[in-house]
This record gives C-alpha cells, structure tokens and sequence, in this order.
C-alpha cells in the first residue's frame, strides 16, 4: 500500500532504484538515453486524485499529450480512467491501448473535419469546442453522418496562476483557446437547440502548471454564475470541464495535495448538480519517470566547466523550451556520498558545479545549469527526474538523433514499451520509391 510518495525512485545501497529495479541494469542492457516509467507511481497519483475528488460525480481523464505510450494508457484504462485527447492521433492511441471511448473529451483549436469524423464514429464522450465557427463545423458533420453528440463550450474566466509559464497560460482572454466568457451566453443561446450536438457542457482550463487552489476557485466562481444565467434561461448544462493543469513535484514539496486542490473545488461544485470532469496530466505522469543519460567528455570553457551527456534537448525540451529546471544526479553513488535531497540548489560536499549539456547543435542545448554534483567521469550515469510528462512526447529527430526507448518498471520486473529508434526508422517514411 503506497503512501502520500511523491514517487518510486530511491536510492538503494548507492544505487538509484525504480520500484525494485536498480537503473543501471537497465541501462546495461536497452543502453542511454532511456525514459524509465514506474507504473506504482502512475496508479498511486491516479488512485490518489481519484480519492481526493470522491465526493463528487467525477470522471477523471488523464491528458494524453502529457505520455502517451499506449502500454501506459493501458495500465490507466485498466483503472477505470478515461483519456482528454487533442487529435486524431491520441484518439487512435487510446482506441489501441483499449480505452473507453465514451469517457474521452477531444479538446483542440484546430480539429481537422477527418479528425471530427473519426471521434464522431468513435463514439467519444464530448467534444470541447472552442470557438463558435467549430461548433458550426460540428453540426455540419454530425449531421452528414447522423451521428448525435455532446459538446461543452470551453470558456477563458480571464484567470491565471502567476507562476505558471507565459507558454502554458490558456485560461486569458488574449489566448488562442476558447471563447470569452462575456460572449459565452450567446453562444449557448444560438447553438442550444442544434439537433445532432448538445451543447450541455462547459469546460474550462487556464493553465498549467497550477501551484494553487486559487485560480480554479476563481475560474469555478465565474463558470458557476455563468451556468446559473444559461439555466434561468431554459437551458440545460449537465457537466462542467474542469480541465488539469495541476502541479507536480519538480521539487520535494514544491505541488500542493490532492486533497489540497480538491477540498475548496469539491466545496463549490457539491450540490451543483454537474458531473466534474477533470484532466490531469503531469500530476499523474510527471514523477512518474525518469531520463537515464551517460556522460560522455568533461570539459572547462572560461569559467565554466560542462558535463557532455547523450541525451539532449531532443530527448527532453521543456529545459530549452520553458527554462524548465528537472532535479539531476548521479543514479550511482560514492561509499561516502548520502542520498540527495531533491532541490535544485543541493549542493554535495565535495560538489563540483556543471552546465549538463547534450550534443545538439543549439546553445540552448542544456538540461542543467549550474548545478553542484559530485565530481563526474566518463561513463556515469545521471537520472533527469520528474521527466514523465511532456518528456518522450515532445521529442525529436533534430540533427538525425534516433529517439529514446522507453521502459516500464512493475515491481521487480520491467519490460521495453518502445523500441529505441534506428538510422532505418528515421529514413524509412522517406523510402517512397
């Protein structure tokens, strides 16, 4: 029975653990880079936000986009779960790894009229549209098809957290996602007596990550006076989409509970008649998996000195991408050295400070900056944590690196849920002749 852990990484005799499984076996065999999932993490923060959301009629949908291996979707639909999915393709990737269509919710900007059709066919559960000339495309299609199906409108309550990163602020009025709120009413109004779509839901998401409560109680505030004006009008709303964003632990105890950011959303939403739906993806994946990388050179340039290392920005862009800061340290450990505190400013006696840098042609190329390690040779593993959400799915061929492989950690025993790619893979859609 797992506890309130942040993950199932520790360090064991020296040596980094997943659940029972020392990394550096790992490595041994499937080689660096690698992204090394622990699937008791991954049900323990699914179970954990499911408890903490109990008390309402609430369907949790883990956002695809965040990790999207189908072998952990999978174990994800095995609990129950059902998938917030943005394309076509994640779409697909949940009807691979099994997963109840009708408890999907396909959000997105910019759903293509062959990507309507397929979820349409694919009997998801709600469509979250976002902008008024979408719904009308919607309509269009459902009725071709003669398909009925429900939609939520999702709306900016002009809200953020102001630690959440200009990239991943979504809930303005000044964003490319949904409607403003102030115009919502209308909309609800012109498209509530459509015939194939019902329009009985209202979603929300304004960002992520979100270190507080706060801004979902605004947000919420704002929604609740919204339904009860679109309600005194005759008109029904079943469901309201809270959306994700929830924050992880980068750091030891930097992210609320579970509980902390269900009990004042549970509060307001109790006696509200809704079904909740809620979209987490970093809170579940995130702490979930590590980046295993190899040092390659040590070098000194100026001041400065730096640890060459086989994984790179291709590997994992958040670094490069949002100035995103992942705790790094050695998976294996000197006799004298204790296990690390997870805090980007640990310092180690004895501690050397390195810029780790990968080998992509780009300065922006760093997974770490300045950070104090224990003196580092050729050929020593370092585990990039907090690396399960918005790690493998963000990553790329850029300079013709093949991507990493991917492993599963259950227990004592783990498998490779994705090959590591080869020269042949990164040419063969190209073989057109």
């Amino acid at each position: 029975m797992l506890l309130n852990i942040m993950d199932r990484f520790e360090y064991k005799n020296g040596t980094l653990h997943c659940e029972d499984v020392s990394v550096a076996d790992i490595a041994a065999e499937v080689g660096t880079p690698v992204y090394i999932y622990s699937a008791d993490t991954l049900r323990h923060h699914y179970r954990t936000l499911s408890k903490a959301f109990a008390d309402l009629d609430t369907t949790i949908c883990y956002s695809v986009k965040g990790l999207g291996n189908i072998n952990v979707l999978k174990l994800l639909a095995a609990e129950g779960c059902g998938f917030d999915i943005v394309s076509g393709g994640e779409l697909a990737r949940v009807q691979a790894a099994g997963g109840d269509t009708s408890r999907v919710v396909f959000a997105g900007v910019a759903k293509t009229d062959q990507e309507i059709q397929q979820a349409l066919q694919a009997g998801i559960g709600m469509f979250n549209v976002e902008s008024e000339e979408e719904l009308e495309n919607l309509s269009r299609i459902a009725a071709e098809l003669e398909i009925k199906t429900h939609a939520a409108l999702r709306v900016n309550p002009d809200v953020f957290d102001p630690k959440t990163h200009t990239y991943t602020v979504t809930g303005k009025k000044e964003t490319k996602f949904g409607v403003d709120i102030d115009r919502a009413f209308e909309v609800y109004k012109c498209f509530g007596q459509d015939p194939y779509v019902t329009l009985d839901g209202l979603d929300l998401h304004i960002g992520s990550p979100i270190y507080s409560p706060k801004p979902y109680e605004d947000a919420i505030g704002k929604a609740l006076g919204l339904i009860g004006e679109i309600r005194s009008a005759g008109m029904e709303i079943n469901v309201i989409d809270i959306g994700g964003g929830y924050a992880a632990d980068y750091e030891t105890g930097k992210s609320p509970a579970a509980t902390e950011y269900a009990q004042p959303i549970v509060a307001l939403l109790k006696d509200q008649g809704l079904r909740v739906i809620i979209e987490p993806g970093r809170f579940i994946s995130c702490n979930s998996g590590i980046l295993l990388t190899r040092v390659l050179y040590g070098k000194k340039g100026g001041e400065k000195r730096f640890a060459i290392v086989d994984g790179a920005m291709t590997d994992l862009i958040r670094p490069a991408l949002y100035q995103a800061e992942h705790f790094i340290y050695p998976a294996q450990l000197g006799e004298d050295q204790p296990s690390p505190e997870r805090k980007i400013t640990f310092e180690p006696t004895g501690g050397v400070k390195v810029d780790i840098v990968g080998g992509v042609c780009e300065s922006s190329d760093v997974l770490g900056y300045g950070r104090v390690l224990p003196p580092l040779k050729r050929g020593d593993l370092l585990a990039v944590f907090s690396a399960g959400a918005y790690g493998f799915v963000m990553s790329s061929q850029y300079n013709a690196r093949p991507r990493a492989a991917e492993v599963l950690v259950e227990g004592a025993s783990w498998r490779v849920i994705r090959r590591r790619e080869t020269y042949e893979d990164l040419m063969q859609a190209e073989m057109c002749d």
